[in-house]
């Protein structure tokens, strides 16, 4: 997996290619931690390229998710494919965080 990091003010965008899986998932973990210490209003996780997610991969989402709610901040994904948001669906992602075609 490739993780881009776009920051725009107090806006993190990750833009993600590949797979999100248990190889990969401790590394985006380490890059959302290391970006917790800056004053972010808003993370983005633009999944345009993204071509799988594994339930490690769902875990990373969450507690990014969380850590922004903590921060009274947002967390929004982007462009996830079919089959991921299939997933999110199926997970009730949905429900709980904004999720952008």
């Amino acid at each position: 997996m490739e993780i881009t990091k776009v920051k725009n003010g107090g806006s993190m965008e990750f833009k993600l290619t590949g797979r999100l899986d248990t190889n990969t998932a401790p590394e985006l973990t380490e890059a959302v931690k290391a970006t917790a210490t800056e004053e972010l209003s808003e993370v983005i996780f633009d999944f345009k390229d993204l071509d799988y997610i594994s339930s490690a991969g769902l875990r990373v989402i969450l507690m990014t998710q969380k850590l922004m709610n903590s921060r009274k901040g947002s967390m929004v994904v982007r462009h996830p494919n079919q089959i991921i948001a299939e997933v999110f669906e199926a997970t009730g992602f949905t429900d709980i965080m904004k999720i952008e075609a």
